[in-house]
């Protein structure tokens, strides 16, 4: 397996020891107790065992980013290999930092693969279809992905920054919970591979949206030494990975059934694409979740 950077947690918090995994010569990560979930699939993709070259080597899936239509169709090949699954089973989401969650139904399968989209600004999916690939992409952001393993439902959304600070991943639980009955305390969560605290700086005016939402009065607590921290130069380190984990703890889910990473696509750039150290040059991961 590919010798990966690991972050140690810190404050007393635990990351979870992501699963290294190999396919046909791809090799993906998984989380342990999603693993354990027999109705659903799921991975995280990694820059290994694609055909793509230059700047998106190897397993790029962006078909936006200028890479060859054809290496990108071939890359979503093999992931539905590991998936077991054809790709007109893929519903791809059109990401644009939004809190804009959709319902997936099989009407939808294939969407942004094998047909048009149909739909725009959705960075958050969920459905009760089985054999339906929910797929979102990254290049530093976090994915999130949700699993209510007693009403078989499953989310995945995509939160950066502004998505973190609009509460995504609480949204999509909210919204899982009015379309399909879902207790909090039944879904599993997991917060996948982007960039940490110590990769990511931030200016004032982020920080200043964090304070905002994660307030002492919102969030019955004061997190802030938990969050971010600044530096002599002004410049702050945002930690998105606790924001997003206090995000669903708020929303109901039990310490036990969330899953931090311990991978920073940023310390990681041979393995993981970021765009930060890449400065842009780069092509996207994917997280993919389906219901079986």
């Amino acid at each position: 397996m590919y010798p990966v950077k690991r972050k140690k947690a810190e404050n007393g918090f635990s990351n979870t020891h992501m699963i290294q995994k190999r396919y046909k010569g791809m090799e993906y990560l998984v989380f342990p107790k999603l693993e354990e979930i027999s109705c659903i699939r799921h991975l995280f993709s990694t820059r290994l065992g694609g055909v793509s070259e230059g700047i998106y080597e190897s397993m790029n899936l962006s078909f936006t980013r200028g890479d060859k239509e054809e290496k990108v169709e071939e890359n979503f090949r093999r992931i539905a290999g590991i998936m077991g699954v054809a790709i007109e089973q893929f519903v791809l989401s059109h990401q644009t930092h939004t809190d804009n969650i959709r319902i997936v139904t099989k009407e939808d399968a294939g969407c942004g693969l094998t047909k048009p989209l149909g739909y725009e600004n959705v960075d958050g999916l969920i459905t009760k279809e089985k054999g339906v690939v929910l797929s979102t992409f990254y290049a530093d952001c976090v994915p999130i992905y949700l699993v209510d393993p007693v009403k078989e439902v499953i989310g995945l959304c995509h939160s950066g920054w502004k998505g973190t600070v609009m509460e995504i991943g609480a949204k999509t639980i909210e919204k899982m919970q009015k379309s399909f009955g879902c207790r909090p305390e039944d879904i599993y969560g997991a917060i996948a591979p982007s960039i940490c605290q110590d990769c990511y700086e931030v200016s004032g005016d982020v920080i200043e949206e964090v304070r905002k939402t994660f307030s002492p009065e919102k969030y019955r607590g004061d997190y802030a030494d938990q969050l971010f921290y600044q530096k002599p130069d002004g410049k702050y380190q945002l930690n998105l990975w606790r924001a997003c984990e206090l995000t669903l703890l708020k929303a109901g889910l039990l310490p036990e059934h969330v899953e931090v990473t311990d991978i920073c696509t940023c310390c990681n750039p041979d393995y993981l694409f970021s765009h930060r150290a890449s400065m842009g040059k780069r092509g996207n991961l994917g997280a993919f979740l389906m219901l079986l």
